[in-house]
């Protein structure tokens, strides 16, 4: 009697353990404990009964994306109407989502569309990433389907574009006319200004149209361009129309405008307690 009771307070505590590390691998759900999430495999389960919204920009969904998917960007000030007619053309349950586990885009959106009072409503919070590398024939890439993992660029490739903070700014700074420094981060994100006043430009990743326009303009006069977001990952979409564009000279800033935060705060001798 006392193996069996042992057994199963051991098996108890396992579970318990296995739960709290998944739940510790998704900062969200404990940011967002509102929100409910759907499971990789209930999507797949249920992928054709579903209404599968991308959260993202524009051109995230563009560039990759999981198949019959809508793009409904939760910075659009448009979202909650969008949503909102979407749920009057159909009861199915509408499930966001956004890049991975550390993007909160997904479970924004959810929780906007709850305020909106909008239901059935759910993040699929492991994101798209791993769901393309499980799921190649459910998934879209530069308008393809299904995808060849291979094509989707590497760590190395998009690691080899980055800067420091510190060597962002300097060198940025050292080619003066002949670059372009750009702020990509949305409304939420971007607040009042960015890190460059009066020689950055902002342009959401959401406009499309301006990002193309900004790009084809510093190909045509040589210009350098040096990238940076809110924490240096939204960036790596931007290089596949970089790479389509055939731009040779550009740089993404490492771990984007919160690294660079830090670093001022460092430099500064300032700690979060001090503040």
């Amino acid at each position: 009697m006392k193996n069996i009771l042992s057994m199963v307070v051991v098996l108890f505590f396992c579970i318990f353990s296995i739960a709290h590390a998944s739940d510790e691998d998704f900062p969200g759900r404990k940011k967002y404990p509102d929100v409910k999430t759907y499971s990789q495999q209930k999507l797949r389960a249920n992928f054709d009964k579903v209404i599968i919204v991308d959260a993202r920009s524009s051109l995230e969904f563009e560039t990759l994306r999981l198949k019959n998917a809508v793009n409904i960007p939760v910075s659009s000030k448009l979202f909650e109407k969008q949503v909102a007619a979407l749920r009057a053309k159909t009861k199915k349950p509408i499930v966001f989502y956004c890049n991975g586990h550390n993007c909160f885009k997904s479970y924004i959106a959810t929780r906007k569309a709850k305020s909106a009072k909008i239901r059935n409503v759910y993040a699929y919070d492991e994101g798209l990433f791993s769901w393309a590398h499980k799921y190649p024939k459910q998934s879209v890439l530069l308008g393809s389907s299904p995808i060849q993992t291979k094509n989707i660029i590497s760590k190395a490739a998009f690691n080899s574009r980055l800067l420091t903070p510190d060597d962002f700014s300097k060198l940025a700074y050292k080619y003066g006319s002949k670059k372009i420094i750009l702020d990509v981060r949305d409304k939420y994100q971007r607040g009042a200004a960015g890190f460059f006043p009066g020689k950055e430009r902002w342009v959401s990743l959401n406009d499309s149209e301006k990002l193309n326009a900004i790009i084809k303009k510093a190909v045509k006069e040589n210009r350098t361009l040096f990238i940076y977001d809110e924490v240096g990952k939204q960036v790596r979409w931007l290089q596949y129309a970089l790479e389509q564009h055939s731009v040779k000279n550009y740089y993404f800033m490492k771990k984007g405008a919160k690294g660079y935060y830090k670093q001022m705060m460092q430099e500064f001798g300032i700690t979060k307690t001090a503040l």
